[in-house]
């Protein structure tokens, strides 16, 4: 089962988002801008079920028509694989047939959308109004123990990857693991770090675990990406969102912190109720093993979930908790290594009032403004510093 907000046996909200209420000037800027979503997860989604994303599609949160209504220029689409994907061989498979996905989108529309592979390419390709989609992978599980298929996924258009998801894998330790398996990364992932940097595929330190940060950020010849994570200043002890010290090391190194738009990341009661989550099913599963041991029935883990989403409900949040996460984070890192990367179509609907699809980017530029940041600062908040920080890897990069 998808690990994110599904886990929690949480609903998919299936009711069209509403459209921007932003200011004119506001929706201006972010038309004007180029506006850089690091991670939008339409293709996992597409598989479970496919809808024309090039038409309005309202059950998802991304589609074209919405997408160049709030100005998104740059979507980053999340190749997903899950670790139940990793142990059964089928990750690879899984994350061809997502690119696959992304491939359709562009051969059915192509006059809406373009496969982005560089990002000096971005200017010629989004004339007349084109949406440019590129494959960020998030697990990078699909490279099972072979080095190799890194170059594979790189001529496939792959320009990040998420090293881990929601559990332990071959290249490093995750966040929500209970247990680590390497204290970090492992030998095999420090030589996946390294490749990367020769490939030009940006590293992306979002869902792994600090000391695996701290290797990365050891390893690495050119800055790296959090690709969608919250400041943990907010969430105390969700080590899935980054820590103001590695952040700090980030940014240092020329990087990027690309902040999430999800309840989850962003309000600190949804955050304590996920870490809840995962101890509490830890110990279900800790449970089942000595009853199936003793030749006894396992207790339900979709009942388990359901008392837990009854007896969590997610709390409402507003647009006000993710200009928050801006303002810290630009405070602390300075304006160069911030940026964007919602989480849409990947938290199962759970977003602030005012964020619900990309018709919205416009509002979170009118809070900024109302909060004092420049045009120029909202212009690399918005994709200015991702496209930089892509750039140079790209640049250093020795294929």
């Amino acid at each position: 089962m998808r690990l994110r907000y599904a886990v929690l046996g949480l609903s998919l909200s299936m009711a069209a988002t509403s459209a921007s209420a932003a200011t004119d000037a506001a929706r201006k800027l972010a038309q004007d801008a180029i506006v850089v979503d690091t991670h939008i997860d339409a293709p996992s989604e597409l598989l479970s079920h496919w809808d024309d994303l090039g038409v309005s599609a309202p059950t998802k949160e991304f589609d074209y028509p919405r997408a160049r209504e709030g100005g998104l220029g740059v979507a980053f689409m999340s190749i997903y694989t899950s670790p139940e994907e990793d142990a059964a061989g089928t990750a690879w498979q899984t994350a061809n047939t997502q690119i696959d996905a992304v491939e359709a989108m562009v051969g059915r529309h192509p006059d809406k959308f373009a496969i982005l592979r560089s990002p000096g390419d971005v200017e010629k390709l989004r004339k007349g109004g084109r949406v440019l989609l590129t494959p960020g992978m998030e697990n990078g599980a699909p490279i099972g123990d072979d080095l190799s298929k890194l170059a594979g996924f790189h001529a496939r258009g792959v320009r990040y990857i998420t090293l881990a998801h929601s559990a332990n894998n071959r290249i490093a330790d995750s966040s929500y693991a209970q247990k680590k398996k390497w204290g970090g990364l492992s030998p095999f992932g420090e030589q996946v770090v390294a490749e990367m940097n020769r490939l030009g595929i940006m590293v992306d330190v979002s869902h792994i675990s600090d000391d695996a940060i701290r290797d990365v950020l050891r390893i690495t010849d050119v800055p790296v990406i959090a690709s969608h994570s919250g400041m943990r200043h907010f969430t105390p002890g969700f080590e899935r969102n980054i820590s103001d010290e590695l952040a700090l090391a980030v940014a240092k190194e020329g990087g990027v912190v690309q902040l999430v738009f999800g309840t989850g990341f962003v309000s600190a009661k949804a955050a304590s109720d996920m870490q809840a989550f995962f101890a509490a099913e830890a110990a279900l599963e800790e449970e089942n093993a000595k009853l199936a041991a003793a030749g006894k029935p396992q207790k339900s883990k979709d009942e388990f979930e359901k008392a837990w989403k009854d007896a969590h409900p997610v709390p409402v949040v507003h647009i006000d908790a993710v200009l928050d996460q801006i303002d810290y984070a630009v405070k602390l890192l300075g304006v160069d290594h911030v940026g964007i990367g919602s989480d849409f179509d990947g938290v199962s609907g759970n977003l602030p009032v005012e964020l619900r699809s990309v018709a919205d980017y416009p509002n979170l530029v009118e809070g900024l403004q109302k909060r004092g940041h420049s045009d120029a600062d909202i212009r690399k908040i918005l994709g200015g510093n991702l496209l930089r920080v892509w750039g140079e890897v790209e640049k250093a990069a020795k294929r």
